[in-house]
């Protein structure tokens, strides 16, 4: 078996909008405990793809010769990344009953926004935000 190269991991302002917008959405239908623990679970998968990002299946919606569009499906769900030759960005997450042509253009639209990078701190930092968000809102 070949060895994988660890890869950096970015998060685009894009998919950082997505997950407030879901965790609004996941509150409001099932409770914050519910949007809390898929928020976790959606942060966990990202964090496993510095190692394992080849694990997961081609995007259908956006095929390429080199296979650099991915997509992690959790539950109803697409978390759309892409690897580069230097680091893994992650672009949206999006609903899997999007049409084809909407899944594009928010690709698309995410390509253009530039992409933040980020390391270990980051991530914490990034996390303390978004458990200061989901606080703030309870309030």
């Amino acid at each position: 078996m070949a060895d994988v190269k660890r890869k950096e991991i970015k998060i685009s302002n894009q998919f950082d909008q997505d997950i407030i917008d879901l965790y609004s959405y996941g509150e409001e239908m099932f409770g914050s405990i519910a949007a809390k623990s898929f928020i976790a679970d959606i942060y966990s998968r990202i964090w496993s793809l510095d190692l394992m990002y080849m694990l997961h299946v081609e995007c259908r919606h956006l095929p390429t010769k080199d296979k650099r569009y991915r997509n992690i499906i959790l539950g109803s769900y697409l978390i759309i990344y892409r690897i580069t030759t230097e680091s893994i960005e992650v672009l949206r997450i999006i609903h899997a009953r999007s049409s084809i042509k909407k899944i594009k253009l928010h690709v698309v639209s995410s390509q253009r926004n530039r992409v933040k990078q980020n390391n270990i701190q980051n991530y914490i930092i990034l996390k303390k935000q978004n458990l200061d968000f989901i606080t703030k809102t309870q309030s």
